[in-house]
């Protein structure tokens, strides 16, 4: 009987632990955790503190006891797994303990990112953990805060952005980068989005890093900018972005990057080591490199061929990529494809001006979309730019460009699309 180890039960340790059953229903699978909590999505955690999730909704996949039953794991919970030999298969646990496996699967995902500039504050707040959106939670239901400083234009950061000001709070949204959403939306569509939360009364400070913070007695911050200004705030929320967590593995062994590299078999440059998730560099299908893709449905997907090749039914994950997507302050915004690649423009508009799209072609091909306001479209679109970079002849269906009519694209516009391949 084989012997498999799991370390780290996120989206990824999940799928690929329900891949291995269904294929092997005999091995041995041990499931390491630093927690005592089921796999939770982070994005879901901002839902959480603005009420709009009960806390058992954070967890998608059930409670430990109902997994551990029904895929037959040995969860082992709030148990920090120190090292892996990856040469001898070995775990090596905080109390020295070393358990030797056939083969493991490191999908330890990432944590978020503090600047040693910030380290010693005591009442600021992350948000990437269970833990940390409880803390909010709390702290917004212990009191009322009129105004709130957030570092990190991302995802999450406008999230929590919207949770706040929806509360009534005065917002300020603060980011080194130059505009919202820097690694997801063209200049032009982050001015658009930019100019709609201005117009909210949400302040923006972006294009300049962010020096400090000063915790005074009175319960209050001051945030302090490169330029020498500074923001005084009765709440600071830190989401400046997270690293991959790949501290238990040598690079004297294992290939690591900014994440773990893997292959389409989500293996590591060692044998029978696989990484899944937000520690792991996977395909870039644009790029043909392999990068962190750190997204909740690219970690199942990974996690899945890891799982399925651990237990010799052979998976490949052929890549993904880059592609957000996120519903705010009563905005859709998706970004498709890698926002620095350059080329022709082609821009739409609906009538009312609620919906914008913006495409990129270089060499009369889309290499990405940038949608506002209208989710509807952006499966079908992703679908189309994932042919493209397949080498398939992408063609829009009868069906797909009934679809697209119907969320509001042009008729026109989709010709203009697929006569540029």
């Amino acid at each position: 009987m084989e012997r498999f180890a799991i370390i780290g039960f996120g989206c990824a340790g999940y799928h690929a632990l329900e891949a291995i059953r269904e294929t092997d229903k005999e091995a041995r699978v041990d499931v390491y955790s630093d927690t005592a909590l089921p796999p939770y999505n982070p994005m879901l955690t901002t839902y959480y503190v603005a009420g709009r999730l009960p806390y058992e909704g954070l967890f998608p996949f059930g409670t430990l006891e109902d997994i551990a039953q029904r895929l037959d794991a040995h969860i082992i919970t709030n148990t920090k797994v120190t090292a892996v030999k990856a040469g001898e298969r070995t775990v090596v646990l905080s109390d020295g303990r070393e358990e030797r496996y056939d083969k493991l699967l490191v999908s330890t995902g990432a944590t978020a990112f503090v600047p040693g500039s910030f380290a010693d504050l005591k009442r600021a707040f992350c948000m990437r953990t269970v833990d940390d959106a409880v803390a909010l939670h709390d702290a917004l239901e212990r009191r009322e805060y009129k105004d709130a400083v957030i570092v990190g234009a991302s995802m999450v950061g406008i999230k929590v952005a919207e949770l706040l000001y929806k509360r009534g709070c005065h917002v300020t949204l603060a980011d080194m980068a130059p505009h919202i959403f820097a690694l997801a939306a063209y200049p032009e569509v982050s001015e658009m989005i930019e100019d709609r939360l201005r117009n909210m009364g949400i302040d923006l400070a972006f294009g300049q890093a962010i020096a400090g913070a000063e915790e005074h007695d009175d319960g209050t911050t001051t945030v302090k900018l490169a330029d020498g200004s500074s923001i005084d705030t009765e709440l600071l929320v830190l989401n400046i972005g997270t690293r991959a967590a790949t501290g238990i593995l040598s690079p004297d062994e294992v290939t690591v990057e900014r994440g773990i590299v893997v292959n389409d078999h989500m293996e590591t440059s060692v044998p029978g080591i696989y990484a899944a998730g937000d520690c792991c560099q996977g395909n870039n299908l644009q790029s043909g490199q392999t990068q962190i893709i750190g997204l909740w449905a690219n970690a199942g997907t990974q996690g899945r061929a890891a799982g399925r090749n651990m237990a010799g039914a052979m998976g490949e994950s052929d890549g993904n990529i880059l592609h957000n997507i996120t519903h705010f302050l009563d905005m859709d915004f998706i970004g498709l494809g890698d926002n620095r690649l350059t080329g022709e423009v082609k821009t739409f508009r609906s009538e009312d001006g609620g919906f914008y799209l913006q495409a990129v072609l270089k060499d009369g091909k889309p290499v990405g979309f940038n949608i506002l306001d209208n989710y509807g479209v952006s499966g079908i679109l992703k679908a189309y730019l994932i042919k493209v970079l397949r080498g398939e002849r992408p063609v829009f269906s009868a069906e797909q460009r009934g679809q697209l009519v119907r969320f509001g694209l042009s008729e026109n516009f989709i010709d203009e699309l697929g006569a540029a391949l």
